[in-house]
């Protein structure tokens, strides 16, 4: 490990991957969706105090086209459209509206999403068959059983396509009936061929699911969130866990929750610097594992 390299609070994200060497960021975890759905979930963390004990101000609360050109004007080179059903007989209008976002916003990956339904594997099939890079999961907000049968045919073709699953899993801000490591090491066990992407390094659950990572060759975890000042609040990452980041250095990946962070998007840069873990592993984190494991074509 070294000492990381002193910044300034007037950095700017390009200028942070600038010093590192690196052409820009990679950002496996940013959220685009309907803008009536957006609201929706808005809403929800304009009312998260009482569920958390804390204030979540959304950072960027702006329109669609000025977000876009943020992430630009940040440096990012590749982002995605998270967004997830929270009912049934949604996904699939998400994953047409996300394709064609993606089809008219440069840097976008093509992003998809599943349900626990009846037909999820004919949806799941024609978002791969159509170009879907990535997908996304949450356990927490579709409260479902990642184990439940409906969804053998999904995890299979995902499974097939080597497409990475960014699923948030990990039982924090709000533990759900089916988040935390067991429903996941199910699936797992079940599916050992999947790239999972653990949302928020698995937050509160860190070492469960670094066990996880340690055990599957294409299990990720992704920064979301995690060793900001906002998140060490609520669930410190162990000091005696770094160890283990250091060693898993090409399986973590820079996400960031963009647009609905309750701080500026560099201290996301900034708080995985003060790890302490060295520049190259900044480097991999913030644009090389990225790059590999979409596959990208960026600088």
């Amino acid at each position: 490990m070294t000492t990381p390299t002193p910044s300034t609070v007037a950095e700017t994200p390009r200028e942070f991957a600038a010093r590192l060497g690196i052409p820009g960021l990679v950002d496996v975890h940013t959220h685009f969706m309907p803008q009536n759905v957006l609201d929706k979930v808005w809403a929800y963390f304009d009312a998260v105090g009482p569920l958390t004990g804390m204030e979540w101000p959304i950072t960027y609360r702006e329109q669609e086209d000025r977000r876009v050109a943020l992430l630009r004007e940040f440096g990012v080179l590749a982002f995605t459209s998270m967004l997830y059903p929270h009912k049934a007989g949604m996904a699939e209008w998400l994953n047409s509206w996300a394709a064609d976002f993606a089809a008219r916003t440069p840097g976008c990956l093509h992003t998809a999403t599943l349900y626990a339904e009846q037909g999820a594997g004919g949806y799941v099939r024609r978002a791969v068959d159509s170009g879907a890079r990535v997908f996304k999961v949450h356990l927490q907000v579709g409260a479902f059983d990642p184990n439940d049968a409906v969804l053998d045919d999904s995890w299979g073709i995902l499974a097939d396509a080597r497409l990475p699953v960014v699923i948030h899993c990990g039982s924090g801000p709000v533990p759900g009936k089916f988040t935390g490591p067991g429903p996941v090491g199910q699936l797992l066990a079940r599916h050992p061929r999947l790239r999972l992407v653990i949302a928020h390094m698995g937050m509160p659950e860190y070492a469960d699911f670094l066990d996880l990572v340690e055990r599957y060759e294409g299990v990720h975890l992704d920064t979301t969130m995690a060793f900001t000042d906002f998140s060490e609040r609520l669930a410190p990452f162990p000091v005696a866990e770094l160890p283990r980041l250091d060693a898993l250095s090409d399986r973590i990946l820079l996400g960031s929750d963009f647009p609905n962070i309750p701080y500026p998007y560099v201290h996301q840069l900034h708080a995985l610097e003060r790890l302490g873990l060295g520049d190259d592993w900044l480097r991999r984190v913030l644009y090389e594992n990225g790059a590999a494991l979409l596959p990208l074509t960026v600088p």
